[in-house]
């Protein structure tokens, strides 16, 4: 499996529809989505990991195919947790053979994105932590958030760059 690229929004997009954001972690996927017309994410729910790199297919990776199938995204935009020198560590690499593994499953229809997410769940648990909610109670809510915060990114970062085409 080769190493995937950063993604940069707006280069190839297939105009208006839904888009899925997912934040990969050791334990949980948080997941969401974004309208129609890629103006707002918001969360969709926390999937409990279960598929290993060297594993079959799990019941994460069916509920992930599911969701972008009942959905009906045209895009995934999948957090690639890259270190802090920008090098692909082991969770990056988890994050790549869930992207692939969605890929191969929902072919043509839906491209999988990558997009730099260092920093979101940090960036989550304090925006959850301004608005009064425990950091270890709200851990699948925190998945969630990294979620949205992957995605709205992508979405802020396309919208300029598809304005920035239009002059």
């Amino acid at each position: 499996m080769a190493k995937p690229r950063i993604d940069t929004p707006g280069q190839d997009d297939p105009g208006r529809g839904r888009r899925l954001g997912i934040d990969v972690g050791d334990v949980r996927v948080g997941v969401a989505v974004s309208d129609p017309d890629c103006i707002l994410a918001t969360p969709v729910e926390t999937v409990t990991r279960a598929t290993g790199r060297k594993d079959p297919d799990g019941p994460d990776i069916d509920r992930l195919v599911e969701l972008a199938t009942e959905l009906e995204v045209v895009e995934i935009v999948l957090g690639m947790p890259l270190m802090l020198d920008g090098s692909f560590g082991t969770s990056a690499r988890k994050a790549t053979d869930v992207g692939f593994r969605l890929q191969r499953r929902l072919g043509d229809r839906v491209v999988v994105h990558y997009a730099d997410e260092r920093m979101t769940t940090v960036m989550a648990q304090s925006r959850l932590h301004a608005a009064g909610i425990d950091v270890k109670s709200g851990r699948k809510i925190i998945d969630q958030a990294a979620a949205v915060e992957i995605l709205q990114s992508w979405l802020d970062r396309r919208a300029k760059a598809l304005d920035g085409n239009t002059d």
